[in-house]
């Protein structure tokens, strides 16, 4: 019993002075990523949703783009097209102008590749103001267009791609309901 006791003793002293040492031995913690610029943050944000939609926009099948799950929701392309327009209160907004319609019309993108180049050219647009404003502009500050309040461009653009990021999440179950995976969901090449 005493040997027991003894031999625990020691190896808990041996594991107490090891401990520093073992500590000393890992390399260090890799500092973390600095933050972006307040528009390499925005630009960033705004074109990983555009990036995801996009990529819907363009495996979805063309044969179910009016597809909606209950009547009284948008298609697959209404959501599309109301994303594309909704972009444009941020652009048009930044830019000094009145934001024009929020759905873009299906009538006037009839096709898959015309809501492809809908949405595609929403998102170019919103990247190349922000690219336009830089960090400078994008401490600017507007009137929200969905409300009577000022904002600072940055959040605007953030609510915009808030906005997408919604539609997306939505436009995930239109593929479920199909028995499609959407292309984030997919495994990775």
């Amino acid at each position: 019993m005493r040997k027991t006791l003894v031999l625990m003793t020691l190896a808990a002293v041996l594991a107490f002075a090891a401990g520093p040492a073992l500590a000393q031995a890992q390399p260090p913690a890799k500092a973390p990523r600095p933050a972006g610029s307040p528009a390499d943050e925005a630009l960033a944000a705004w074109n990983d949703i555009g990036r995801k939609l996009i990529a819907m926009a363009e495996d979805f099948p063309e044969d179910k783009y009016d597809f909606k799950p209950k009547p009284e929701v948008r298609t697959f392309a209404e959501q599309l097209l109301h994303v594309a327009g909704a972009n444009y209160f941020f652009t048009d907004t930044v830019k000094g102008q009145k934001p024009g319609q929020e759905d873009l019309p299906r009538d006037k993108y009839k096709t898959k590749a015309d809501v492809v180049a809908a949405v595609k050219k929403s998102f170019a647009d919103g990247a190349a103001v922000i690219q336009g404003k830089g960090d400078a502009g994008m401490a600017g500050i507007v009137k929200h267009p969905f409300g009577n309040w000022m904002t600072h461009v940055s959040t605007l653009a953030r609510d915009l791609a808030d906005h997408a990021s919604e539609h997306y999440g939505q436009l995930v179950v239109y593929y479920r309901i199909n028995g499609l995976v959407p292309p984030e969901s997919r495994p990775r090449k």
